[in-house]
Protein backbone atom coordinates (compact mmCIF):
# COMPACT_ATOMS: atom_id res chain seq x y z
CA UNK A 1 0.00 0.00 0.00
CA UNK A 2 2.81 2.39 0.90
CA UNK A 3 4.47 1.61 -2.44
CA UNK A 4 1.21 2.45 -4.20
CA UNK A 5 1.05 5.82 -2.45
CA UNK A 6 4.65 6.56 -3.43
CA UNK A 7 3.93 5.59 -7.03
CA UNK A 8 0.81 7.79 -7.10
CA UNK A 9 2.73 10.73 -5.64
CA UNK A 10 5.57 10.37 -8.13
CA UNK A 11 3.13 10.04 -10.99
CA UNK A 12 1.21 13.13 -9.89
CA UNK A 13 4.41 15.15 -9.64
CA UNK A 14 5.51 13.95 -13.08
CA UNK A 15 2.16 14.88 -14.60
CA UNK A 16 2.25 18.30 -12.95
CA UNK A 17 5.79 18.95 -14.13
CA UNK A 18 4.91 17.76 -17.61
CA UNK A 19 1.81 19.95 -17.78
CA UNK A 20 3.76 22.97 -16.55
CA UNK A 21 6.51 22.35 -19.09
CA UNK A 22 3.95 21.95 -21.87
CA UNK A 23 2.16 25.12 -20.80
CA UNK A 24 5.43 27.04 -20.64
CA UNK A 25 6.37 25.81 -24.10
CA UNK A 26 3.02 26.79 -25.56
CA UNK A 27 3.25 30.23 -23.96
CA UNK A 28 6.79 30.84 -25.15
CA UNK A 29 6.47 29.54 -28.70
CA UNK A 30 2.80 30.29 -29.30
CA UNK A 31 2.50 33.72 -27.75
CA UNK A 32 2.67 35.57 -31.05
CA UNK A 33 -0.59 33.93 -32.11
CA UNK A 34 -2.22 35.18 -28.91
CA UNK A 35 -0.75 38.67 -29.04
CA UNK A 36 -1.32 39.30 -32.75
CA UNK A 37 -4.69 37.70 -33.70
CA UNK A 38 -4.64 39.03 -37.26
CA UNK A 39 -7.31 36.52 -38.35
CA UNK A 40 -9.89 37.86 -35.89
CA UNK A 41 -12.61 38.51 -36.93
CA UNK A 42 -12.82 35.82 -39.59
CA UNK A 43 -11.81 37.03 -43.02
CA UNK A 44 -9.53 39.79 -41.76
CA UNK A 45 -6.60 38.49 -43.83
CA UNK A 46 -8.55 38.38 -47.08
CA UNK A 47 -11.15 41.15 -47.00
CA UNK A 48 -9.92 44.65 -46.21
CA UNK A 49 -12.18 47.65 -46.66
CA UNK A 50 -10.64 50.69 -48.31
CA UNK A 51 -11.24 54.43 -47.82
CA UNK A 52 -13.14 54.69 -51.12
CA UNK A 53 -15.84 52.58 -49.48
CA UNK A 54 -16.33 55.58 -47.17
CA UNK A 55 -16.10 58.22 -49.88
CA UNK A 56 -12.49 59.16 -49.14
CA UNK A 57 -9.87 59.56 -51.89
CA UNK A 58 -6.74 57.55 -51.16
CA UNK A 59 -3.60 55.92 -52.48
CA UNK A 60 -2.99 52.20 -51.86
CA UNK A 61 0.69 51.90 -50.95
CA UNK A 62 3.04 48.92 -50.97
CA UNK A 63 6.11 49.61 -48.83
CA UNK A 64 9.18 47.41 -48.43
CA UNK A 65 10.79 47.17 -45.00
CA UNK A 66 14.55 46.88 -44.33
CA UNK A 67 14.12 43.12 -43.89
CA UNK A 68 12.41 42.91 -47.29
CA UNK A 69 8.81 42.42 -46.17
CA UNK A 70 6.13 44.05 -48.30
CA UNK A 71 3.53 45.83 -46.22
CA UNK A 72 0.46 47.81 -47.23
CA UNK A 73 -0.78 51.22 -46.21
CA UNK A 74 -3.52 53.69 -47.08
CA UNK A 75 -2.47 57.27 -47.74
CA UNK A 76 -5.11 60.00 -47.39
CA UNK A 77 -3.73 63.33 -48.58
CA UNK A 78 -5.80 66.42 -47.89
CA UNK A 79 -7.63 68.31 -50.60
CA UNK A 80 -8.34 72.02 -50.47
CA UNK A 81 -12.10 71.69 -50.84
CA UNK A 82 -13.58 68.45 -49.53
CA UNK A 83 -17.12 69.70 -50.07
CA UNK A 84 -16.70 69.56 -53.81
CA UNK A 85 -15.15 66.11 -53.61
CA UNK A 86 -17.73 64.56 -51.28
CA UNK A 87 -20.51 66.50 -49.50
CA UNK A 88 -20.64 63.91 -46.71
CA UNK A 89 -17.18 65.02 -45.60
CA UNK A 90 -18.13 68.66 -45.12
CA UNK A 91 -17.65 68.95 -41.35
CA UNK A 92 -14.15 70.41 -41.32
CA UNK A 93 -12.68 73.74 -42.29
CA UNK A 94 -12.44 74.54 -46.00
CA UNK A 95 -9.66 76.66 -47.45
CA UNK A 96 -10.25 78.93 -50.41
CA UNK A 97 -6.59 79.74 -51.09
CA UNK A 98 -3.91 77.75 -52.89
CA UNK A 99 -4.06 74.37 -54.55
CA UNK A 100 -4.51 70.92 -53.02
CA UNK A 101 -0.79 70.35 -52.47
CA UNK A 102 -0.35 73.69 -50.72
CA UNK A 103 -3.31 73.00 -48.46
CA UNK A 104 -2.06 69.48 -47.65
CA UNK A 105 1.35 70.88 -46.71
CA UNK A 106 -0.32 73.21 -44.22
CA UNK A 107 -2.12 70.39 -42.40
CA UNK A 108 -0.79 67.87 -39.82
CA UNK A 109 -0.10 64.29 -40.85
CA UNK A 110 -1.37 61.47 -38.62
CA UNK A 111 0.46 58.14 -38.67
CA UNK A 112 -2.34 55.76 -37.69
CA UNK A 113 -1.26 52.62 -35.80
CA UNK A 114 -4.08 50.16 -35.22
CA UNK A 115 -4.80 47.62 -32.49
CA UNK A 116 -3.77 43.97 -32.44
CA UNK A 117 -6.91 42.37 -33.92
CA UNK A 118 -8.62 42.87 -37.25
CA UNK A 119 -7.11 44.94 -40.03
CA UNK A 120 -6.57 48.51 -41.12
CA UNK A 121 -9.91 48.59 -42.94
CA UNK A 122 -11.81 48.23 -39.68
CA UNK A 123 -10.38 51.59 -38.54
CA UNK A 124 -11.38 53.71 -41.52
CA UNK A 125 -14.33 55.39 -39.70
CA UNK A 126 -11.88 56.89 -37.20
CA UNK A 127 -9.41 57.79 -39.93
CA UNK A 128 -12.29 59.59 -41.62
CA UNK A 129 -12.64 61.76 -38.53
CA UNK A 130 -8.98 62.69 -38.68
CA UNK A 131 -9.28 63.36 -42.39
CA UNK A 132 -12.62 65.12 -42.81
CA UNK A 133 -13.32 66.70 -39.44
CA UNK A 134 -9.79 67.55 -38.31
CA UNK A 135 -8.49 68.01 -41.85
CA UNK A 136 -5.33 65.95 -41.31
CA UNK A 137 -3.39 63.94 -43.82
CA UNK A 138 -3.49 60.31 -42.69
CA UNK A 139 -1.20 57.35 -43.30
CA UNK A 140 -2.86 54.12 -42.14
CA UNK A 141 -0.30 51.35 -41.68
CA UNK A 142 -1.15 47.67 -42.12
CA UNK A 143 1.42 45.75 -40.07
CA UNK A 144 3.15 42.66 -41.44
CA UNK A 145 0.91 39.61 -41.15
CA UNK A 146 -2.21 41.79 -41.05
CA UNK A 147 -4.72 42.33 -43.83
CA UNK A 148 -3.00 42.09 -47.20
CA UNK A 149 0.52 42.68 -45.88
CA UNK A 150 3.11 39.93 -46.13
CA UNK A 151 5.09 38.35 -43.30
CA UNK A 152 4.43 37.32 -39.72
CA UNK A 153 3.83 39.80 -36.88
CA UNK A 154 6.31 40.24 -34.04
CA UNK A 155 7.54 43.09 -31.87
CA UNK A 156 10.71 43.45 -33.91
CA UNK A 157 8.76 43.29 -37.16
CA UNK A 158 6.09 45.82 -36.21
CA UNK A 159 8.77 48.26 -35.12
CA UNK A 160 10.42 47.94 -38.53
CA UNK A 161 7.05 48.42 -40.23
CA UNK A 162 6.27 51.55 -38.24
CA UNK A 163 9.66 53.12 -38.89
CA UNK A 164 9.28 52.32 -42.59
CA UNK A 165 5.95 54.13 -42.67
CA UNK A 166 7.42 57.05 -40.73
CA UNK A 167 10.34 57.30 -43.14
CA UNK A 168 7.89 57.27 -46.03
CA UNK A 169 6.24 60.39 -44.62
CA UNK A 170 9.64 62.06 -44.24
CA UNK A 171 10.41 61.37 -47.89
CA UNK A 172 7.02 62.28 -49.34
CA UNK A 173 7.14 65.42 -51.52
CA UNK A 174 4.06 66.92 -49.83
CA UNK A 175 4.04 65.41 -46.34
CA UNK A 176 7.72 65.66 -45.43
CA UNK A 177 7.40 69.19 -44.07
CA UNK A 178 4.14 68.67 -42.19
CA UNK A 179 3.66 68.31 -38.46
CA UNK A 180 3.61 64.58 -37.69
CA UNK A 181 1.24 63.20 -35.06
CA UNK A 182 1.48 59.58 -33.92
CA UNK A 183 -1.80 57.89 -32.99
CA UNK A 184 -1.96 54.35 -31.61
CA UNK A 185 -4.67 52.26 -30.00
CA UNK A 186 -4.00 49.19 -27.81
CA UNK A 187 -0.82 47.59 -29.14
CA UNK A 188 -0.71 50.44 -31.65
CA UNK A 189 -0.11 52.69 -28.65
CA UNK A 190 2.99 50.66 -27.81
CA UNK A 191 4.16 51.02 -31.41
CA UNK A 192 3.53 54.77 -31.17
CA UNK A 193 5.53 55.07 -27.93
CA UNK A 194 8.42 53.27 -29.61
CA UNK A 195 8.32 55.56 -32.64
CA UNK A 196 8.07 58.64 -30.43
CA UNK A 197 11.16 57.58 -28.53
CA UNK A 198 13.11 56.92 -31.73
CA UNK A 199 11.98 60.07 -33.54
CA UNK A 200 11.19 62.52 -30.75
CA UNK A 201 12.75 65.48 -32.57
CA UNK A 202 10.65 64.85 -35.68
CA UNK A 203 7.13 64.57 -34.27
CA UNK A 204 4.67 67.20 -33.08
CA UNK A 205 2.49 65.10 -30.77
CA UNK A 206 1.75 61.61 -29.47
CA UNK A 207 -1.79 60.27 -28.93
CA UNK A 208 -2.30 56.86 -27.33
CA UNK A 209 -5.55 55.12 -26.49
CA UNK A 210 -6.10 52.20 -24.10
CA UNK A 211 -2.56 50.87 -24.20
CA UNK A 212 -0.33 49.21 -21.60
CA UNK A 213 2.94 49.78 -19.77
CA UNK A 214 4.49 46.46 -20.84
CA UNK A 215 2.99 43.24 -22.16
CA UNK A 216 4.36 41.05 -19.33
CA UNK A 217 2.66 43.34 -16.80
CA UNK A 218 -0.63 42.67 -18.59
CA UNK A 219 -0.51 38.87 -18.40
CA UNK A 220 -1.82 38.50 -14.80
CA UNK A 221 -5.00 40.32 -15.86
CA UNK A 222 -5.55 38.99 -19.37
CA UNK A 223 -4.38 35.42 -18.69
CA UNK A 224 -4.28 34.90 -14.90
CA UNK A 225 -3.43 31.20 -15.14
CA UNK A 226 -0.19 32.14 -16.93
CA UNK A 227 0.82 34.82 -14.43
CA UNK A 228 3.67 32.72 -12.92
CA UNK A 229 5.08 32.32 -16.43
CA UNK A 230 4.98 36.00 -17.39
CA UNK A 231 8.78 36.03 -17.49
CA UNK A 232 8.55 33.88 -20.64
CA UNK A 233 6.88 36.69 -22.58
CA UNK A 234 9.47 37.72 -25.16
CA UNK A 235 7.16 40.28 -26.79
CA UNK A 236 7.83 43.00 -24.22
CA UNK A 237 6.68 46.30 -25.75
CA UNK A 238 8.19 48.47 -23.03
CA UNK A 239 6.05 51.59 -23.32
CA UNK A 240 6.87 52.48 -19.73
CA UNK A 241 10.55 52.69 -20.62
CA UNK A 242 9.80 54.73 -23.72
CA UNK A 243 7.67 57.12 -21.65
CA UNK A 244 10.52 57.65 -19.19
CA UNK A 245 12.87 58.68 -21.98
CA UNK A 246 10.41 60.85 -23.90
CA UNK A 247 11.63 64.46 -23.90
CA UNK A 248 9.47 67.38 -22.79
CA UNK A 249 9.33 68.63 -26.36
CA UNK A 250 6.67 66.03 -27.21
CA UNK A 251 3.07 66.84 -26.20
CA UNK A 252 1.15 63.72 -25.14
CA UNK A 253 -2.58 62.96 -25.08
CA UNK A 254 -3.63 59.81 -23.19
CA UNK A 255 -7.16 58.48 -23.80
CA UNK A 256 -8.36 55.95 -21.23
CA UNK A 257 -11.62 54.00 -21.14
CA UNK A 258 -12.71 53.42 -17.55
CA UNK A 259 -14.64 50.28 -18.60
CA UNK A 260 -11.79 48.75 -20.59
CA UNK A 261 -12.32 45.00 -20.30
CA UNK A 262 -8.89 44.00 -21.64
CA UNK A 263 -6.31 46.56 -20.55
CA UNK A 264 -6.88 47.70 -16.95
CA UNK A 265 -7.24 51.50 -16.76
CA UNK A 266 -4.45 51.38 -14.16
CA UNK A 267 -2.05 50.66 -17.03
CA UNK A 268 -2.89 53.96 -18.72
CA UNK A 269 -2.75 55.70 -15.37
CA UNK A 270 0.70 54.20 -14.85
CA UNK A 271 1.93 55.70 -18.11
CA UNK A 272 0.45 59.05 -17.11
CA UNK A 273 2.23 58.92 -13.75
CA UNK A 274 5.53 58.13 -15.46
CA UNK A 275 5.16 61.07 -17.83
CA UNK A 276 4.01 63.35 -15.04
CA UNK A 277 6.89 62.44 -12.75
CA UNK A 278 9.29 62.91 -15.62
CA UNK A 279 8.08 66.44 -16.05
CA UNK A 280 7.86 68.38 -12.85
CA UNK A 281 4.15 68.94 -12.85
CA UNK A 282 2.23 72.13 -12.32
CA UNK A 283 -1.21 70.53 -12.01
CA UNK A 284 -2.84 67.98 -9.76
CA UNK A 285 -5.14 64.99 -10.05
CA UNK A 286 -8.46 65.85 -8.47
CA UNK A 287 -10.28 62.82 -9.83
CA UNK A 288 -11.65 64.74 -12.80
CA UNK A 289 -12.32 63.13 -16.17
CA UNK A 290 -9.68 65.34 -17.73
CA UNK A 291 -6.31 66.19 -16.21
CA UNK A 292 -4.12 68.74 -17.95
CA UNK A 293 -0.54 69.21 -16.82
CA UNK A 294 1.94 71.71 -18.15
CA UNK A 295 5.56 72.05 -17.10
CA UNK A 296 7.75 75.15 -17.15
CA UNK A 297 8.92 74.29 -20.67
CA UNK A 298 5.32 74.49 -21.95
CA UNK A 299 5.12 70.78 -22.68
CA UNK A 300 1.53 69.56 -22.45
CA UNK A 301 0.38 66.27 -20.97
CA UNK A 302 -3.34 65.51 -21.09
CA UNK A 303 -4.98 62.47 -19.49
CA UNK A 304 -8.60 62.08 -20.60
CA UNK A 305 -10.84 59.46 -19.00
CA UNK A 306 -14.04 58.18 -20.62
CA UNK A 307 -16.45 56.84 -18.01
CA UNK A 308 -18.11 54.36 -20.36
CA UNK A 309 -15.15 53.77 -22.65
CA UNK A 310 -14.33 50.16 -23.51
CA UNK A 311 -11.27 48.65 -25.15
CA UNK A 312 -12.56 47.96 -28.65
CA UNK A 313 -14.22 51.34 -29.20
CA UNK A 314 -12.29 54.40 -30.31
CA UNK A 315 -12.94 56.79 -27.47
CA UNK A 316 -12.90 60.31 -28.81
CA UNK A 317 -14.83 59.17 -31.90
CA UNK A 318 -17.87 58.49 -29.73
CA UNK A 319 -17.50 60.89 -26.82
CA UNK A 320 -20.77 61.51 -25.03
CA UNK A 321 -22.31 58.11 -25.75
CA UNK A 322 -22.40 54.93 -23.67
CA UNK A 323 -20.25 52.44 -25.57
Amino acid sequence: MFDSIKFFAKTSVSVAVGATTLGAGLLYYGQNSLIYPANVPEGSRTHVANPADYGIPYVDLALTTPDNVKIRAYLLVQRRDLLSADPSLGTGEVSTKGDDAEFARSRPTVLFLHANAGNVGHRIPLAKMFYSRMRCNVLMLSYRGYGLSEGQPSEKGLKLDAQTAFDYILGHPILRGTRIVLYGQSIGGAVAFYLAKQNSNLISALIVENTFMTLPSLIPTVLPVAAPLAFLCHQVWDSAGAARSLPNSVPVLLLSGSQDELVPPSQMRGLFDILRNAEGESGEDNGADKIVLQDVNKRHLVFKKFAYGRHSKHLFATEGSHR
